[in-house]
């Protein structure tokens, strides 16, 4: 029996994440998100990330976040008509995300349109993607609970266990039948999460296979400990309120998000700190929370001990405004005193987030506060950077507000944490394992840390290059 694997993104870089099964001429396609980063070079990626579609039997998608969902919509629209196979949260969340993209993209063609008319110059370009093709590709999802295993072609079984990175995030376990009846077990982590995040559960340990696809986002760093980012978030929010300044978070809508309403409510509650305003300010979290709220099923213990129990809302208290229309945003530009504002998207490279940093970030009294990863050529990797002047709007703004970081906030796994998972897996039966989604620094270190612990083999994939896992 052949059995192939290979990667047409997310291979020694971040975004983009697109991984391939292929076993006897069938094709498994395990995710389909969009490239991020510099903006010519990532338009031009997901223009072409329909490519050999005619070959893709099945998709599995192991999360909600855009990098591993957002172009699903582009491979419906390109032709295919097979199923989408994700956990019910995931469907719903990346509902949103898609529909938030094809909102974006059509306001965007727009300006550009507009634009060009006003210079006498002809526009033809189209959006990646519609409304209309989202709500196809919404329709070909078949949901598929944890531990519920499920043959999605005749070759291969699909498992999902709890991967604890966002709300129902999940590892993709494959056992793939041979034709002389053994088994080869093929798990893809997606974006593996860590041990004692609110809200959602710890990752499932799972029946160890004969090759693992890692995620390695992390692979160099070690995170703070969540008690050492609670005092530096009351930290945070108490000196810039005692300057009267602003909080300013850019935050991606799902997860990190009401991780962080999570979290604020707490210290609220137990007055560390003051009880100023806090707005989200982005539609599509607003949204995304609503979700939350409905996909219980996913909460861990003491979430539910918190506040479910006790018939209260985790997500929402007196002075937390969700805002929705522009007009209401632009409202916020008024708010005289401290404030924290909870903005999407996460690397500023979009949404209302920018234009909350065109207005704050020359002012030394405010804090820019980034609390997640920041891919390469992004605004926000050049904020996280700390560059004196950053380009916004087509604006030169100088960096004059404080920037902090807290990375214990993270839904990725450190490369700790990621060791620590491997260590309970049999590494006598764990024949190799994959690193994708990480840039090469942090691979190289994994890759290190891993072989150090017993693991037999660990390979850095590379784009397009294809790895056989035959018997």
């Amino acid at each position: 029996m052949s059995i192939k694997l290979y990667s047409k993104g997310a291979a020694q870089e971040v975004t983009g994440s697109r991984h391939y099964l292929e076993i006897d001429g069938k094709t498994i396609q395990i995710d389909c998100g969009a490239f991020q980063g510099k903006r010519k070079e990532a338009e031009a990626k997901n223009r072409h990330i329909a490519e050999n579609i005619e070959k893709v039997d099945t998709v599995v998608l192991t999360h909600a976040h855009f990098d591993h969902c957002g172009m699903l919509p582009l491979l419906t629209k390109k032709g295919y008509s097979g199923n989408i196979f994700a956990t019910p949260a995931t469907r719903d969340l990346s509902s949103l995300i898609m529909m938030d993209s094809a909102h974006i993209q059509a306001r965007d063609i727009e300006y550009l349109s507009k634009k060009a008319a006003q210079n006498n110059e002809t526009f033809t370009d189209e959006p990646l993607y519609t409304e209309d093709d989202v709500i196809n590709a919404q329709n070909q999802f078949i949901t598929l609970s944890y531990h519920r295993p499920l043959f999605i072609i005749p070759e291969a079984e699909l498992t999902f266990y709890d991967a604890g990175h966002i709300l129902g995030s999940a590892l993709a376990c494959l056992t793939v039948k041979t034709q002389s009846g053994d088994t080869v077990d093929i798990a893809f982590s997606g974006d593996l999460g860590r041990k004692n995040k609110a809200i959602i559960r710890d990752p499932d340990i799972i029946p160890t296979p004969d090759y693992l696809v890692l995620e390695s986002t992390y692979g160099d760093r070690l995170h703070e400990k969540v008690n050492e980012a609670l005092d530096t978030l009351g930290e945070v929010v108490n000196s810039t309120a005692r300057k009267n300044g602003k909080i300013i978070i850019p935050s991606f809508a799902i997860e990190r998000t009401q991780e962080l309403i999570y979290y604020l409510h707490l210290l609220t509650d137990k007055k560390i700190i003051p009880d100023i305003p806090i707005y989200v300010d982005s539609p599509m979290a607003a949204n995304a929370t609503t979700i939350f709220r409905v996909h219980q099923e996913c909460y861990d213990k003491a979430t539910n001990d918190a506040f479910i129990r006790h018939h209260k809302n985790p997500f929402g208290f007196n002075k937390l405004t969700y805002t929705s229309s522009v007009q209401e945003s632009k409202k916020i530009n008024d708010v005289k005193g401290p404030a924290i504002i909870i903005s999407a998207d996460g690397m500023c490279e979009a949404g209302r987030i920018r234009h909350h940093l065109v207005r704050n970030i020359e002012n030394p009294d405010n804090t820019i506060l980034i609390v997640g990863y920041m891919a390469e050529h992004t605004l926000g990797r050049r904020i996280l950077e700390k560059q004196k002047e950053v380009r916004i709007f087509n604006q030169w703004k100088k960096l004059n507000a404080r920037v902090e970081t807290i990375n214990a906030f993270s839904a990725h796994a450190d490369y700790s944490e990621i060791r620590e998972y491997v260590s309970n897996l049999d590494l006598k039966k764990l024949k190799k394992i994959f690193l994708v989604h990480g840039e090469k620094k942090a691979q190289d270190n994994l890759k290190r840390v891993l072989l150090e612990i017993g693991v037999q083999d660990v390979h850095i994939v590379k784009y397009g290059e294809s790895y056989d896992l035959s018997t």
